[in-house]
């Protein structure tokens, strides 16, 4: 197969997104990639044997919302050229493609979520969007708008920015809806009514604590798991359920031994699917809400994460693995063997690749220079050229799985090595590793984890010297920057970063208003507290030490890190005389999506290491 077929191949797995589910449990939505030009949204009937079929079909990235509470029609958002500035549809099931406006048009705020009230009357949402003023404000706030008369009423007015995405019980009389009140890094679950009557807080652990929360099916109790008891941070999630009749906390999980990192409550049935990790690999166990038993599914090759229940034991569930696209199966929550599941979307009929032409992830440890043990996945190729490629995911609150990207199957068929580094500060380990990134903010310990694993790879003989290059995108992009800014020339020859914080004071003044909490959380306060750590921190200040090859790549509609990051640092290489190239992607955002512009993207990372590492 040659270069340019695997590529366009590799461009046809198929990816999931945003998996719903229909009250009754016999529907589903899910957004799925690749299957045209961008992202859209498909539906399944689950009683059905003739798969799924487009709600959607529009050159944006769409994603499905939620189901209409009579699952006669779903909700779906719309993001024009990745801006961010979504527009809620409304897509009737028996009318597919046809999609009707609910909100504005490339609006000039930031919508968050979309629920319909079960009287089908109102939809719900949050946005940062002051009605009186008619502007774009710093926090978000809840909304209730009348479908029949588009009058929108304010439920709730948070003071202070955060990222929440408001959520309607079953029935219909309360929302709950996250705030950060008290500092950066503490969130406060707050409840409203939908009338809009009462709006209290109902879950605060302390300023700094971090609460997730959820609606259980009787809609008279939140879910939540927090990492702070009695006023005491702990180095681990409890998973507890809060009654808004009585005020009370009963604990659930509580168990240092144990990983907790997220839950899930499915819309149909009555359980709680409970993620924990061990080294990036998820492990679930399910809850039963009536007997309050716990079982935990058995370990497979590959990765199964329960997502809701069907009928007795059989379940329906989400399968990858990095030889594995994402498929929707029903399998045995008891005995889950991969040979016994019933593919829902029947993902290897999408591609003619077969699971022999994708390369397998493969654990790799190596400890941080402090002595930290580390971890994160090798991938190499069956004909190597001597050349690696590092690969560093965003977040940094984020960790990079067993799964297939598309992006690093392509570098290994051309001959690279490939290292995907899940440095401190990424989640999948714990939240004492989580935590430890904030011991010396972004760009201290986490930058030279990378370097150390690198170092690792040189010493045993896995990567050779001046052939290492790095990529990655958002915070990958700022490692990127932070590595060839400075890392010797033997160690990082050539970096291309994607999207990638270069002055991090000029991205904290123009990113989103709800991440700036998240710059004073990993960097110890906002650059009037702490300018220096913002100076020394920042890649734009160390361009002059460059050595290496340099490719930058941005998207021209990114409100996260705005390109506003590679007009100051463009400046900055050319008064220092460095060469660069530069790619923009006019029609992007916060990464690059779109098919036929991964296509030039990942051609372009291919040869620009090929050569930049001769």
């Amino acid at each position: 197969m040659t270069t340019k077929n695997f590529l366009d191949q590799l461009m046809t797995i198929p990816k999931i997104y945003r998996v719903k589910i229909s009250p009754k449990g016999n529907q589903l939505i899910f957004s799925w990639k690749n299957i045209h030009s961008n992202v859209d949204v498909f539906y399944l009937d689950l009683n059905a044997n003739n798969g799924p079929f487009a709600l959607t079909k529009t050159p944006e990235a769409t994603m499905a919302v939620a189901f209409y509470p009579k699952s006669n029609a779903v909700l779906v958002g719309e993001d024009k050229n990745r801006n961010e500035r979504v527009r809620l549809f409304r897509v009737n099931i028996d009318e597919p493609k046809k999609m009707i406006g609910l909100t504005e048009d490339n609006p000039s705020f930031f919508l968050r979520g979309g629920q319909v009230h079960p009287n089908e009357k109102w939809l719900i949402y949050g946005a940062n969007y002051d009605p009186q003023k008619k502007k774009e404000i710093e926090p978000t706030w809840i909304y209730r708008q009348n479908l029949e008369t588009n009058e929108r009423i304010i439920l709730a007015k948070p003071e202070k920015p955060a990222w929440f995405s408001p959520s309607l019980n079953k029935i219909g009389d309360y929302l709950i809806y996250s705030r950060k009140e008290l500092h950066p890094r503490g969130e406060q679950i707050w409840l409203v009514t939908s009338d809009g009557n009462e709006d209290r807080e109902i879950l605060n652990f302390g300023r700094k604590a971090r609460v997730y929360a959820c609606w259980l099916p009787d809609s008279k109790r939140v879910a939540f798991i927090t990492d702070t008891k009695n006023g005491e941070f702990q180095n681990y999630y409890s998973l507890g359920f809060y009654s808004i009749e009585t005020e009370e906390v009963q604990w659930i999980i509580d168990d240092s031994e144990r990983n907790v990192e997220d839950f899930a409550v499915p819309l149909n049935g009555a359980y709680v699917v409970v993620i924990e990790y061990q080294k990036a690999r998820p492990q679930s166990s399910i809850i039963n809400l009536e007997s309050m038993d716990e079982w935990f599914v058995p370990r497979i090759k590959g990765n199964l994460q329960p997502l809701f229940p069907s009928r007795g034991d059989e379940w329906i569930g989400s399968y990858y693995s990095s030889t594995q696209p994402d498929e929707l199966v029903k399998f045995n929550i008891k005995n889950p063997k991969p040979e016994m599941f019933s593919p829902l979307t029947k993902v290897w009929t999408r591609t003619s690749l077969v699971k022999e032409d994708l390369t397998e992830a493969r654990d790799f440890d190596w400890q941080g220079k402090d002595g930290l043990p580390l971890h994160g996945w090798l991938y190499q190729p069956k004909q190597p050229s001597g050349k690696t490629i590092v690969y560093v995911h965003g977040g940094p609150t984020a960790h990079s799985e067993d799964e297939i990207n598309v992006e690093l199957q392509y570098f290994v068929h051309q001959g690279f090595t490939v290292f995907d580094p899940n440095y401190r500060g990424s989640t999948g380990y714990g939240v004492e590793f989580e935590e430890s990134i904030k011991e010396k903010g972004w760009g201290g310990d986490e930058q030279n984890d990378i370097l150390a694993g690198i170092e690792a790879l040189i010493e045993k003989k896995l990567a050779k010297p001046k052939k290492i290059g790095i990529t990655g995108t958002s915070y990958g992009g700022y490692s990127s920057w932070f590595a060839i800014t400075h890392a010797p020339l033997e160690v990082i020859a050539a970096a291309a970063p994607i999207c990638g914080m270069t002055d991090l004071i000029v991205d904290y003044e123009t990113t989103r208003p709800d991440l700036r909490p998240y710059s004073e959380e990993m960097l110890g306060g906002n650059p009037e507290e702490v300018p220096e750590k913002y100076y020394e921190r920042s890649p734009i200040n160390f361009v002059a030490d460059i050595k290496g090859k340099l490719l930058v790549i941005q998207g021209a509609q990114d409100p996260n890190v705005t390109p506003k990051n590679v007009e100051e640092v463009k400046r900055k290489l050319d008064d220092n005389g460095i060469n660069y190239e530069v790619l923009i992607f006019d029609d992007e955002g916060h990464g690059i999506l779109k098919t036929k512009n991964q296509k030039v993207l990942f051609k372009k990372l291919a040869d620009f290491f090929e050569q930049a590492l001769e």
